[in-house]
């Protein structure tokens, strides 16, 4: 990534030389993180994003091509749910992944982990007619460590199985 002054704006963005300035004039989402945002703009089509809580092992667990953008700035801020609704308003997605829980051992849950209702009150708050997947940890792995997996958010999220893989959909206006 290059840092690109946008004439006109007196603020730095990153945003790769590839990305003309129409494309990014005028921002109507609530994502106004810079690195974000760029690799957003230059992703297509099935590229996945792994919001990733603070337990994620994101230096080894990634895709090969992926952007790694650490926002852990302390325990629980922020949480995969407010960058989950940021990015929600930047992009269209198509399918929403979580890591399936433990039904035994010492990170075993009864059920769904509560963060998953605050991701399926943001998706319908998005207005997305989606549903999470619950996907084996292992699968999940593998599906993060794809060469389409593009973008891998650290958060500080505490709460357990708060990962989230999200997949690009197709723009349609």
């Amino acid at each position: 990534m290059s840092v690109t002054l946008i004439a006109g704006q007196h603020a730095l963005r990153w945003f790769p030389p590839s990305i003309p300035y129409r494309i990014i004039n005028m921002l109507r989402h609530k994502l106004i993180h810079p690195q974000i945002t760029a690799v957003l703009a230059a992703a297509g089509h099935h590229s996945t994003i792994l919001i990733a809580d603070g337990n994620y092992p994101a230096a080894s667990k990634r895709g090969p091509r992926s952007e790694l953008v650490s926002l852990n700035l302390m325990p629980g801020i922020p949480t995969c749910n407010q960058v989950l609704e940021a990015v929600l308003s930047a992009v269209p997605v198509e399918a929403i992944q979580t890591m399936q829980t433990e039904t035994s051992g010492p990170y075993a849950l009864d059920g769904d982990p509560p963060v998953w209702s605050d991701y399926r009150e943001t998706i319908k708050k998005a207005n997305l007619d989606l549903q999470l997947e619950s996907i084996d940890k292992w699968a999940f792995y593998d599906a993060v460590s794809t060469p389409d997996h593009v973008l891998t958010i650290q958060t500080a999220d505490q709460q357990r199985y708060a990962n989230i893989l999200l997949s690009i959909g197709v723009r349609m206006d």
